[in-house]
C-alpha cells in the first residue's frame, strides 16, 4: 500500500542518500531521490510526492532556502530536514523556512521512518490509501468494496483480491503464478490457469461489462496486464 506514497530526498552525499533511500524502499514507499535542488522543482512540476526529507547544506540553494521558496510558489508538501545544522537558532530558522519536522545527522533511520510515518498521518496522506482510484473505479480497502462509477458492484473476496494485485501494478504485466500466490495466497495450490483465467473474466464482466475501457490485458506468454 505504501508504494502509492512517493517521497522525495534531498541529500548532496550519496552514500547517505543510498541509505536513505534504502529505508524508505525496504519501509515500502516510492523514493526519487536528488543531489541538490537544482531540477526538483521541475520535477515538482509533473509528480505529486506525499514528503520530502531535505538537507540544509546542499550546493547551490541551501537547503531551507529552498524550502522557502516552495512554500512562496504555492507547494505545501510536507517536509523533514536532515541535517548536521544542529543549533537552536538552525531547529528554529529550518521550521520558519517552512520544514515541519527536523532531525540531526548522525541519526537512526528507524526513527526517521517512524517520524516519516506519523507526518504521512498528520497531513492525511496514509489514510488516503485506504482508498485506491484508477479512472472510474474506486476500491474502499478497509470496507474491502468496489464502486465503478460511484456505484457499488459487490465482488467475492477472492475477486477483490484479484483487482487489489492490478490496482497495485497498473500496467505491469503480471505472471498467473504471482496472481495465485497475492489473491488465492495458500488456497492457491491446485489452482491451474484456467481457474485463474476463469476468475479474471468473471472479475472483468463485474469491472467492466461492455469491455468499454478496456482495463484487463492478456499478455502472451506470461499473464495479464491492467491498465
Amino acid at each position: 500500500m505504501n508504494k502509492q506514497i512517493e517521497i522525495v530526498v534531498i541529500e548532496d552525499e550519496e552514500d547517505i542518500l543510498e541509505l536513505i533511500e534504502y529505508h524508505l524502499v525496504k519501509a515500502g514507499y516510492t523514493v526519487t531521490g536528488f543531489l541538490s535542488t537544482e531540477s526538483v522543482e521541475r520535477f515538482l512540476e509533473e509528480e505529486n510526492p506525499s514528503l520530502m526529507i531535505v538537507d540544509r547544506n546542499l550546493p547551490g540553494t541551501e537547503g531551507s532556502e529552498f524550502i522557502a521558496h516552495l512554500r512562496q510558489c504555492g507547494y505545501d508538501i510536507p517536509v523533514i530536514f536532515l541535517t548536521a545544522k544542529d543549533k537552536e537558532s538552525d531547529l528554529e530558522s529550518g521550521f520558519e523556512a517552512g520544514g515541519d519536522d527536523y532531525m540531526t545527522k548522525p541519526f537512526n533511520p528507524k526513527e526517521l521512518l517512524l517520524r516519516v510515518k506519523a507526518l504521512l498521518k498528520r497531513s492525511g496522506a496514509l489514510q488516503k490509501q485506504e482508498k485506491l482510484k484508477y479512472k472510474g473505479l474506486t476500491l474502499d480497502l478497509s470496507q474491502r468494496t468496489l464502486y465503478v462509477d460511484d456505484k457499488a458492484v459487490p465482488l467475492t473476496n477472492l475477486e477483490f483480491n484479484l483487482l487489489h494485485t492490478f490496482l497495485k501494478h497498473i500496467d505491469k504485466p503480471l505472471t498467473r503464478d504471482f496472481l495465485r500466490d497475492e489473491a488465492w495466497g495458500s488456497d492457491g495450490e491446485g489452482i491451474n490457469d484456467n481457474a485463474v483465467n476463469v476468475a479474471i473474466n468473471r472479475l472483468k464482466n463485474k469491472v467492466d461489462p461492455q469491455s468499454e475501457h478496456g482495463y484487463f490485458h492478456p499478455v502472451w506468454g506470461v499473464g495479464y496486464k491492467f491498465f
